[in-house]
């Protein structure tokens, strides 16, 4: 997860002041020791974190903090507000041209930063935004590019333009504007080649097709993962050629967060997106008080709320309707469980959705521990090797059925007899809850731990459901 071992390294930081109930200089001196070395080993620069504890600390040791009510907190909130004005304090949009004007957006980065499915990906969420977005294919170098963009343009129902790798890539340039013009496209990603290396032909190849095109927005993509490398990259980059704005790949992947931290405060330049897995919705805009309120283990609920409306179409909506229909009727079986996994699934799992959770700022390792995947999808194995008339009515499962189920699923007859027992216990909650809102009229599963799609309900100890 990403920023997974700052924040547990801030959180200890933290509870050691929090235990307090008056804080000392030495206190604080000694936290903010604390919190330098773990940015330091985040890979944050030397110099980014010199200035940042400087300034907490002169915030921190003040008579207003240290005698006031909870200064454990007090400090908490300054670390918070220091951090989100390093990683720019304004959100960054793209600037786009106006009325029908064609917006000209230059993709640069290094090969195997994720160039060319970030272009996909900003591409299809600028279409589902009322734009109408192309991509045009300009690195005739790397085997199978313009494959892949290709590929990824279907993925987001976005048009790829493209010359095969026999034109030179100012031409393509050339010839994918006047394209979009003619189309009625109003931006157009170019998809450059990338390099191994930051060099000298790469940097004036870019430079040629700023000057054949008039670039309005160049976007670099860098892979979070290389930390201070992808800081010293884009400073590169904007020296040599010029940025209008960073996108920071593989987030997800990145358990210390140094690039993050970093890029704006030496670059100048602003985090655009970050792109925290696979799917077009993980590509999240950057905003940095919810990204430093994700380091300190506050959560990021409304990156949740925006995932959840991203990914629900209205088939989807339907569904949840009807689901909280029946969950108001005390009514809940093994289909509406195969749909509520579905639709975590959509968010990236549960893991994802936990970590935007307030109050779920907790290890890979205590995470790990409470969520199985791979006994999730064992259990979804079980449900899906049911009729769709034992799914509907889990009374139907004879021990006779329930032999078949587990050969057909993969699974131990004690795993399917543990499983369908827990299962039972979460039915007679949801009957019970469903009673409790007829009484007060409120939603019966508002305060249910990690709410109903978390399945918190289903942890039965051992062995439990979904989670080991």
């Amino acid at each position: 997860m990403a920023f997974e071992s700052l924040s547990e390294k801030l959180n200890r930081a933290f509870s050691k002041l929090r235990g307090k109930g008056k804080l000392t200089e030495k206190d604080v001196q000694e936290a903010l020791k604390e919190v330098k070395m773990a940015l330091l080993e985040a890979d944050v620069n030397f110099r980014v974190v010199k200035q940042f504890v400087a300034s907490i600390q002169e915030r921190a040791i003040g008579s207003e903090v240290m005698n006031g009510l909870n200064p454990a907190q007090q400090v908490v909130k300054i670390v918070n507000e220091e951090m989100i004005r390093l990683m720019g304090s304004e959100t960054t949009e793209i600037a786009f041209q106006p009325g029908k004007s064609v917006t000209v957006i230059m993709m640069a980065g290094l090969q195997g930063s994720g160039k060319t499915t970030t272009a996909s990906k900003l591409a299809g969420k600028l279409k589902l935004k009322g734009k109408k977005p192309l991509l045009a294919a300009l690195d005739v170098y790397r085997p199978g590019a313009i494959r892949q963009l290709q590929v990824n343009g279907e993925k987001v129902g976005v048009p790829v333009f493209e010359m095969g790798d026999s034109k030179s890539p100012v031409d393509i340039a050339k010839a994918a504007l006047a394209h979009a013009e003619k189309n009625g496209n109003d931006v157009l990603f170019l998809d450059t080649a990338g390099r191994l290396q930051i060099d000298d032909d790469m940097m004036a190849e870019l430079q040629q097709i700023k000057e054949a095109v008039t670039v309005h927005q160049t976007i670099l993509v860098v892979d979070a993962m290389t930390g201070q490398e992808a800081v010293n990259v884009a400073k590169t980059f904007d020296e040599k050629v010029g940025v209008d704005g960073v996108i920071l790949s593989k987030m997800d992947g990145d358990t210390r967060g140094g690039a993050a931290l970093s890029v704006k405060a030496v670059t100048g330049k602003p985090i655009l997106y970050v792109g925290m897995g696979e799917k077009l919705s993980d590509l999240e805009q950057f905003y940095p008080d919810r990204m430093a309120s994700r380091i300190l283990g506050m959560g990021d609920v409304l990156t949740l709320i925006e995932k959840v409306q991203e990914n629900q179409t209205e088939e989807d909506e339907q569904k949840s309707r009807d689901m909280a229909s029946k969950l108001g009727k005390g009514k809940f079986d093994f289909n509406d469980y195969l749909e509520s996994m579905n639709q975590m699934r959509k968010m990236g799992g549960l893991s994802s959705v936990m970590g935007m959770l307030p109050g779920m700022g907790i290890s890979k390792e205590q995470l790990d521990g409470a969520i199985d995947e791979k006994k999730m999808a064992r259990m979804e194995a079980i449900v899906l090797s049911m009729t769709p008339e034992e799914r509907a009515n889990p009374k139907l499962l004879t021990p006779q059925r329930k032999y078949r189920i587990a050969r057909g699923s993969g699974n131990d007859i004690a795993d399917v007899n543990r499983f369908i027992k827990q299962f039972r216990q979460m039915q007679d909650m949801v009957k019970k809850m469903g009673g409790m809102k007829k009484r007060r009229h409120g939603n019966p599963f508002g305060g249910m731990p990690g709410g109903f799609g978390g399945m918190g309900g289903f942890r039965g100890g051992r062995g439990g459901f979904p989670f080991g």
